[in-house]
């Protein structure tokens, strides 16, 4: 069933540290073999093997229409006729900008990156810059990328310095990284208590990586206040969340607006791309108008311009489509919590827009410490009988999951009835 897959992998890990590209796909918080994808067909994943999976990832959120979407994918044939890469500006950069800032009222300007790392380092570079300051205070759980300043160890849920979390870090630039606990705001508070040196506080507004949990709204409001008393700027990382949990992201849905946002995945519908964008008094800090450097050869990529631009504006043509999705994760999360407690099994869920998350827990977990209270064997057995069934969930439990327009009711309620058979028997 999976014997392509199984020697494709051994065959990768000979010339890729440990066969894959990024941790995640290695299926190491499950165990087993990650199967080798040949082709995306609409809500659905093909492995080698000819096995076929309708598809919760949706290559980590920028497929929001699904695999091989006609208009993007004409978008994409006609841009790459007309070459690969310039080094030098295009008119879609500046089309693509204009459909991000005329959507919020706070963005006046956009810099377009290659990955959502290099648009949340840049950010934080760039409120360096303004402010003047050192310090940047992040969250346990929050992942930014793996820039430097960003992979410190969760610490003990106390107000602490962060300190490297992998080797190849020097601890002289993890100790302007501040940890909070994510929604305590007693915790946030004894950090400027801490440090008058805060540049800026970086946020998911939506975790997505420690698991789907959504930040309290009293504890953005909190981070709000204190940035406006500390000359501190308010960083919402939403590469992630961006035009995913509605069409404005999930600045469209709180009140605390942030600073500067980040942006990845949908403004590429797949294509390698990240942004960030702020105010035009804050972007004028920005070279080459400003002294704070960023640069990217292929920052602004034709081929992802184009990709990112149709998917956007088919977006915004029918913002309705965030209701579908946001009904159709409801339907999903809604139909594996009622088979979770016909078997008395333990089990949250939550969903905002096309995303959403379940943990096999007591609790709903509002932090990083919290998920780590929930059970990762059983997620794991139910990942697998899953994946058997042909039904492709993220491989760890501090992963979101997500819905596509090309997901039908009949797929979910499929999804739900293999649940039902998994859980009996667990």
């Amino acid at each position: 069933m999976f014997e392509k897959s199984i020697n494709a992998y051994e065959d990768a890990k000979k010339v890729i540290p440990g066969g894959v590209d990024s941790p995640v796909r290695a299926f190491n918080s499950v165990g087993g073999t990650p199967p080798f994808i040949a082709r995306g067909e609409g809500a659905y994943l093909i492995d080698i093997d000819g096995n076929k999976y309708l598809d919760f990832i949706q290559s980590w959120g920028p497929l929001i229409f699904g695999h091989c979407d006609k208009d993007i994918e004409e978008a994409v044939i006609r841009t790459v006729m007309d070459g690969l890469s310039f080094g030098a500006p295009s008119v879609l950069e500046t089309e693509l900008a204009r459909e991000i800032v005329e959507m919020y009222d706070n963005l006046d300007k956009v810099r377009f990156v290659s990955s959502g790392t290099e648009a949340t380092m840049s950010a934080i570079r760039l409120a360096r810059g303004v402010t003047g300051k050192n310090d940047i205070l992040k969250f346990e759980g929050c992942y930014h990328g793996h820039s430097d300043s960003l992979l410190v160890q969760a610490g003990s849920g106390m107000a602490t310095f962060g300190t490297p979390s992998s080797p190849g870090v020097p601890a002289d630039l993890t100790k302007h990284t501040l940890l909070c606990e994510y929604n305590n705001i007693e915790n946030l508070k004894k950090c400027f208590e801490q440090s008058s040196d805060i540049a800026c506080i970086i946020i998911e507004p939506i975790a997505g990586n420690m698991g789907f949990i959504p930040a309290d709204i009293e504890f953005l409001k909190a981070c709000r206040e204190l940035c406006d008393e500390n000359n501190t700027l308010l960083i919402y990382d939403e590469v992630m969340t961006g035009f995913r949990t509605s069409l404005k992201g999930t600045s469209g849905i709180v009140e605390p607006q942030a600073d500067i946002i980040t942006f990845g995945k949908v403004i590429g519908a797949g294509m390698p791309v990240g942004a960030f964008a702020s105010s035009k008094e804050i972007m004028a800090h920005l070279s080459p108008d400003g002294a704070v450097y960023q640069a990217g050869t292929l920052s602004g990529n034709p081929v992802a311009m184009a990709a990112g631009l149709t998917s956007l504006r088919k977006l915004k043509a029918n913002p309705a489509i965030y209701d579908e999705l946001n009904a159709k994760a409801v339907r999903l999360t809604s139909g594996l919590k009622e088979v979770a407690n016909k078997y008395n099994i333990p089990f949250q869920v939550n969903t905002r827009g096309s995303m959403f998350g379940f943990f096999f827990c007591d609790i709903d977990p509002k932090n990083f410490k919290e998920v780590g209270t929930c059970d990762f064997d059983r997620f794991a057995a139910f990942h697998h009988g899953m994946l058997k069934r042909g039904f492709y969930f993220a491989c760890s439990q501090y992963e979101a999951g997500f819905i596509s327009t090309v997901m039908t009711n009949e797929d979910i309620d499929a999804c739900i009835k293999a649940a039902d058979e998994i859980m009996k028997d667990m």
